[in-house]
């Protein structure tokens, strides 16, 4: 078994984004049964981060945008995975190893993780960091 990281809790979270985000999220408590953890307002009524939990699962959601920048590149992407990686450094030497695409290369945040964003073979948003929604 790989101890790399907590076992209480998941390490691999879907983002989703969505063109009304607080409609989505009354939505998805009312027909799923989620729950906010908490939610973090963007301007003009939209949400710049969210994460709802169901069960011992969590989301993580925000609104749509329609153009990014590379150094942020989830507003612009329907569904991406994030997923929480203890020895972070080692995880992103190993992905440039094998040749991903890294849109963001590894830094801190300015919430305190450190993580890097890629794309694998057919393009799908994948990131890796400390961030862990169950601290």
């Amino acid at each position: 078994m790989n101890d790399d990281h907590p076992q209480q809790h998941p390490n691999i979270f879907p983002g989703f984004r969505y063109q009304d985000a607080p409609a989505a999220i009354d939505w998805l408590e009312r027909a799923f049964g989620f729950e906010p953890q908490f939610v973090v307002p963007g301007p003009d009524g939209t949400i710049a981060h969210a994460q709802l939990k169901l069960g011992p699962g969590l989301i993580m959601l925000g609104s749509a945008v329609a153009e990014t920048a590379p150094a942020v590149p989830w507003p612009a992407t329907r569904l991406s995975l994030y997923v929480y990686v203890p020895d972070i450094e080692a995880h992103y030497e190993r992905a440039r190893a094998a040749g991903a695409e890294i849109i963001r290369v590894l830094a801190e945040t300015d919430y305190g993780s450190f993580e890097f964003s890629a794309l694998d073979l057919e393009g799908n948003l994948w990131s890796f960091g400390t961030y862990q929604p169950f601290d």
